[in-house]
Protein backbone atom coordinates (compact mmCIF):
# COMPACT_ATOMS: atom_id res chain seq x y z
CA UNK A 1 0.00 0.00 0.00
CA UNK A 2 1.36 3.52 -0.76
CA UNK A 3 1.27 5.85 2.25
CA UNK A 4 -0.98 9.12 1.78
CA UNK A 5 -0.06 12.57 2.43
CA UNK A 6 -2.41 12.89 5.65
CA UNK A 7 -0.08 9.21 6.73
CA UNK A 8 3.26 10.76 5.91
CA UNK A 9 2.57 13.83 7.92
CA UNK A 10 1.36 12.16 10.75
CA UNK A 11 4.56 9.74 10.82
CA UNK A 12 7.05 12.67 10.26
CA UNK A 13 5.01 14.75 13.03
CA UNK A 14 5.50 11.45 15.38
CA UNK A 15 9.27 10.86 14.39
CA UNK A 16 8.03 7.04 13.09
CA UNK A 17 9.37 8.29 9.78
CA UNK A 18 12.43 10.43 9.10
CA UNK A 19 13.12 13.03 6.66
CA UNK A 20 14.78 16.56 7.28
CA UNK A 21 14.76 19.07 6.38
CA UNK A 22 11.01 18.71 5.71
CA UNK A 23 9.31 21.43 3.82
CA UNK A 24 5.31 21.10 4.29
CA UNK A 25 5.03 21.99 0.26
CA UNK A 26 7.03 19.17 -0.45
CA UNK A 27 4.61 16.27 0.83
CA UNK A 28 3.11 15.78 -2.68
CA UNK A 29 -0.46 13.50 -2.67
CA UNK A 30 1.65 10.23 -2.53
CA UNK A 31 5.23 10.83 -2.21
CA UNK A 32 8.16 13.61 -0.81
CA UNK A 33 9.93 15.40 -2.69
CA UNK A 34 13.89 15.64 -2.30
CA UNK A 35 16.36 18.18 -3.46
CA UNK A 36 19.43 17.80 -4.81
CA UNK A 37 22.94 18.62 -2.70
CA UNK A 38 26.31 20.13 -3.14
CA UNK A 39 27.95 17.01 -3.45
CA UNK A 40 29.18 15.28 -6.79
CA UNK A 41 31.12 11.84 -7.86
CA UNK A 42 32.33 11.60 -11.13
CA UNK A 43 34.06 8.04 -12.05
CA UNK A 44 37.76 8.84 -12.62
CA UNK A 45 37.80 7.17 -16.37
CA UNK A 46 41.09 8.24 -17.49
CA UNK A 47 43.11 6.33 -14.26
CA UNK A 48 40.96 3.21 -15.38
CA UNK A 49 40.89 0.96 -18.07
CA UNK A 50 38.09 -0.89 -17.27
CA UNK A 51 35.36 -1.04 -14.43
CA UNK A 52 34.99 -4.14 -12.69
CA UNK A 53 33.13 -6.06 -9.78
CA UNK A 54 35.83 -6.89 -7.82
CA UNK A 55 37.68 -3.81 -7.89
CA UNK A 56 37.41 -0.60 -6.12
CA UNK A 57 36.49 2.41 -8.05
CA UNK A 58 38.00 5.46 -8.05
CA UNK A 59 36.22 8.64 -8.04
CA UNK A 60 36.87 12.54 -8.41
CA UNK A 61 34.65 14.44 -6.00
CA UNK A 62 32.94 17.87 -6.14
CA UNK A 63 31.82 19.81 -3.64
CA UNK A 64 29.51 22.90 -5.44
CA UNK A 65 26.36 24.53 -5.79
CA UNK A 66 25.81 23.62 -9.41
CA UNK A 67 27.31 21.01 -11.58
CA UNK A 68 26.62 20.87 -15.46
CA UNK A 69 26.08 17.23 -17.12
CA UNK A 70 27.22 17.04 -20.77
CA UNK A 71 25.43 14.87 -23.14
CA UNK A 72 25.16 10.83 -22.74
CA UNK A 73 27.32 11.32 -19.24
CA UNK A 74 26.84 10.00 -15.72
CA UNK A 75 27.82 11.24 -12.15
CA UNK A 76 26.61 10.75 -8.87
CA UNK A 77 24.84 13.03 -6.50
CA UNK A 78 23.10 13.02 -3.42
CA UNK A 79 20.00 14.57 -1.74
CA UNK A 80 19.52 17.12 0.83
CA UNK A 81 17.58 15.29 3.08
CA UNK A 82 18.43 12.59 4.87
CA UNK A 83 15.91 9.84 5.87
CA UNK A 84 15.38 6.83 8.62
CA UNK A 85 12.68 4.58 6.91
CA UNK A 86 11.36 2.68 10.00
CA UNK A 87 11.57 -1.27 9.53
CA UNK A 88 7.70 -1.04 8.36
CA UNK A 89 7.87 1.21 5.57
CA UNK A 90 9.92 0.46 2.21
CA UNK A 91 10.76 3.30 -0.60
CA UNK A 92 10.93 3.97 -4.48
CA UNK A 93 13.23 6.32 -5.02
CA UNK A 94 11.54 8.06 -8.44
CA UNK A 95 12.54 10.98 -11.03
CA UNK A 96 10.47 13.69 -11.10
CA UNK A 97 8.41 13.85 -14.49
CA UNK A 98 9.49 17.45 -15.09
CA UNK A 99 13.09 16.22 -14.87
CA UNK A 100 12.53 13.57 -16.66
CA UNK A 101 11.01 15.88 -19.54
CA UNK A 102 14.39 17.52 -20.39
CA UNK A 103 16.32 13.60 -20.57
CA UNK A 104 17.83 13.36 -17.38
CA UNK A 105 17.46 9.51 -15.68
CA UNK A 106 17.59 9.76 -12.05
CA UNK A 107 17.78 6.49 -10.24
CA UNK A 108 19.35 4.69 -7.25
CA UNK A 109 18.46 1.43 -8.09
CA UNK A 110 14.98 2.46 -7.12
CA UNK A 111 14.61 0.95 -3.84
CA UNK A 112 15.05 2.34 0.08
CA UNK A 113 15.26 -0.61 2.37
CA UNK A 114 13.51 -1.08 5.92
CA UNK A 115 15.51 0.77 8.23
CA UNK A 116 18.01 2.57 5.79
CA UNK A 117 19.32 6.09 7.36
CA UNK A 118 21.05 8.24 5.62
CA UNK A 119 21.43 10.64 2.59
CA UNK A 120 20.13 9.09 -0.82
CA UNK A 121 22.72 8.31 -3.46
CA UNK A 122 21.21 9.22 -6.90
CA UNK A 123 22.50 8.17 -10.37
CA UNK A 124 21.95 10.96 -12.90
CA UNK A 125 22.84 10.22 -16.26
CA UNK A 126 21.64 12.90 -19.14
CA UNK A 127 20.09 10.99 -22.36
CA UNK A 128 19.83 13.96 -24.18
CA UNK A 129 21.79 15.87 -26.80
CA UNK A 130 22.59 19.34 -24.93
CA UNK A 131 24.40 19.93 -21.38
CA UNK A 132 22.29 19.90 -18.41
CA UNK A 133 22.78 22.20 -15.49
CA UNK A 134 21.79 21.26 -12.20
CA UNK A 135 21.23 23.54 -8.93
CA UNK A 136 21.60 22.21 -5.48
CA UNK A 137 18.75 22.94 -3.76
CA UNK A 138 16.61 22.41 -6.86
CA UNK A 139 13.67 19.07 -5.89
CA UNK A 140 14.90 16.20 -7.74
CA UNK A 141 13.34 13.18 -6.96
CA UNK A 142 10.39 12.00 -5.52
CA UNK A 143 10.36 9.22 -2.64
CA UNK A 144 7.45 7.30 -2.43
CA UNK A 145 6.57 5.14 0.77
CA UNK A 146 5.15 1.54 0.74
CA UNK A 147 3.44 -0.45 3.76
CA UNK A 148 4.92 -3.84 4.12
CA UNK A 149 2.72 -6.66 5.16
CA UNK A 150 5.27 -6.63 8.40
CA UNK A 151 8.12 -5.37 9.90
CA UNK A 152 11.10 -6.46 8.33
CA UNK A 153 13.28 -9.27 10.33
CA UNK A 154 16.41 -8.32 9.08
CA UNK A 155 16.11 -4.71 8.60
CA UNK A 156 19.13 -2.66 6.42
CA UNK A 157 22.44 -2.72 7.75
CA UNK A 158 24.52 -2.80 4.31
CA UNK A 159 27.66 -1.51 3.24
CA UNK A 160 25.67 2.49 3.10
CA UNK A 161 23.94 2.36 5.85
CA UNK A 162 24.63 6.06 7.34
CA UNK A 163 25.52 7.68 4.15
CA UNK A 164 25.96 11.78 4.49
CA UNK A 165 27.55 12.40 1.27
CA UNK A 166 27.68 10.82 -1.92
CA UNK A 167 28.82 7.63 -1.51
CA UNK A 168 30.28 5.37 -4.90
CA UNK A 169 29.87 1.88 -5.80
CA UNK A 170 30.81 -0.32 -2.96
CA UNK A 171 29.88 -3.20 -5.20
CA UNK A 172 33.72 -4.79 -4.91
CA UNK A 173 32.92 -5.18 -1.18
CA UNK A 174 30.29 -7.96 -1.67
CA UNK A 175 30.24 -11.39 -1.06
CA UNK A 176 28.95 -13.09 -3.40
CA UNK A 177 26.41 -15.20 -2.07
CA UNK A 178 25.15 -16.55 -5.53
CA UNK A 179 28.49 -17.73 -6.41
CA UNK A 180 27.89 -20.90 -7.89
CA UNK A 181 30.53 -23.78 -9.65
CA UNK A 182 30.69 -25.59 -12.41
CA UNK A 183 30.01 -29.14 -10.43
CA UNK A 184 27.40 -27.31 -8.32
CA UNK A 185 25.06 -25.75 -11.44
CA UNK A 186 25.55 -29.38 -13.26
CA UNK A 187 24.05 -30.82 -10.52
CA UNK A 188 21.38 -28.31 -10.03
CA UNK A 189 20.92 -29.04 -13.90
CA UNK A 190 20.25 -32.41 -13.12
CA UNK A 191 17.92 -32.40 -10.82
CA UNK A 192 15.74 -29.89 -12.49
CA UNK A 193 16.08 -31.92 -15.77
CA UNK A 194 14.33 -35.03 -14.06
Amino acid sequence: MILSDKTLKGMIATGELVVTPIDEKSIQPASIDCRLGDHFLLVEDNQMDIITLDAEIKYREITSDSITIPPHSFLLATTQEYVEVPNNLTAFVEGRSSIGRIGLFIQNAGWVDPGFKGRITLELYNAGSLPIKLQAGKRICQLVFCSMDQAAENPYMGKYQGQKVTVGSRVFQDKDRNHVGLEEREAADAKINK
